[in-house]
């Protein structure tokens, strides 16, 4: 699965669950959203390549709807 999904933390961060490929074996991606992100979060479905790879800054990414 190349798909993240993304919501914005209440500190201003992005938090960005992952899926377990067991979890999407039985499941749907949005099933696990509905599971795990908080309730009234906006989220985002997203390609992997869309989350940048380099973790040093990652305190400043910014959710945009």
């Amino acid at each position: 699965m190349n798909k993240r999904i993304i919501y914005p933390k209440d500190d201003g961060g992005v938090a960005v669950i992952v899926p377990a490929p067991e979890y999407l074996e039985t499941h749907t991606i949005e099933e696990l959203a509905a599971k795990d992100v908080p309730a009234g979060k906006e989220y985002k479905i997203v390609n992997v390549e869309d989350i940048p790879s380099d973790r040093t800054f990652r305190n400043a990414w910014e959710y945009t709807a």
